[in-house]
């Protein structure tokens, strides 16, 4: 689980440098779009990340995380008891994953099928708070990546909203990589385009869209984006070992 980040310093201080960077990135993107400073919610990615990088970056006010493999997620959360961290998990769910996912994680961005919200509201634990849900939506028909159609999102979420252990929050959609700014803004707007009419098809009050990683937060910032999710920016490239 641990990476050679573990006791290196020079690595942790470049971590700690690298997410200062990141954060202005993001603050100038939202004042640029005349977005409300801080409303954007940076969500690092520290899958294949130790658990001292985490705490690292949680010392410098950053609170959410964001995990993909859930065995090495679980060892990290409770390492990490100590902190008030809220971790979001942004990976692939099957079935046998629903129990742990339900029990220790804040957020889930990668709802895709009933069956699997079912299994999340079923599983949550009585004593803790509703479990915030972001639909997947698999906006460009990409055969190698999860997600509904956008053509059978309305019987979706229209489902997942009447489960009693959930909230759903909004959508979620990670697009073919672009580098021009003006197609990206276009994928990030259709998904936005496709919350609006969920909210007013079926009454919802969905208040967030998850959507940007490092090459294209600020197109994603730009079409509203409430969570961007970002790994490598903020602790360096992966170890492949790890």
């Amino acid at each position: 689980m641990t990476s050679s980040l573990t006791e290196n310093p020079t690595n942790m201080k470049s971590i700690e440098n690298r997410h200062h960077q990141l954060v202005n990135r993001l603050r100038s993107a939202e004042a640029r779009f005349e977005r409300t400073p801080g409303s954007v919610c940076l969500v690092a990615v520290s899958k294949t990340r130790s658990p001292e990088a985490i705490r690292a970056i949680a010392a410098l006010r950053q609170k959410d995380f964001g995990e993909n493999q859930l065995r090495e997620a679980l060892g990290k959360i409770e390492i990490l008891s100590d902190l008030d961290c809220t971790w979001h998990f942004i990976g692939s769910i099957q079935t046998n994953k629903c129990r742990d996912i339900a029990a220790h994680f804040d957020w889930v961005h990668s709802v895709d099928r009933i069956k699997i919200a079912k299994r999340l509201s079923n599983l949550r634990p009585a004593t803790t708070v509703p479990l915030n849900i972001f639909l997947q939506v698999n906006l460009q028909g990409e055969a190698t990546k999860s997600g509904i159609a956008p053509g059978e999102l309305t019987s979706l979420a229209s489902a997942v909203h009447e489960l009693p252990n959930l909230q759903l929050r909004g959508l979620m959609a990670i697009p073919v990589p672009e580098s021009n700014f003006d197609r990206q803004r276009k994928v990030f707007r259709r998904l936005r385009e496709l919350q609006n009419g969920l909210n007013q098809a079926l009454d919802l009050a969905l208040d967030c869209l998850s959507m940007g990683m490092t090459n294209d937060l600020e197109a994603a910032v730009a079409e509203g984006a409430t969570h961007v999710r970002v790994g490598t920016a903020i602790f360096g490239p992966r170890n492949r070992q790890a």
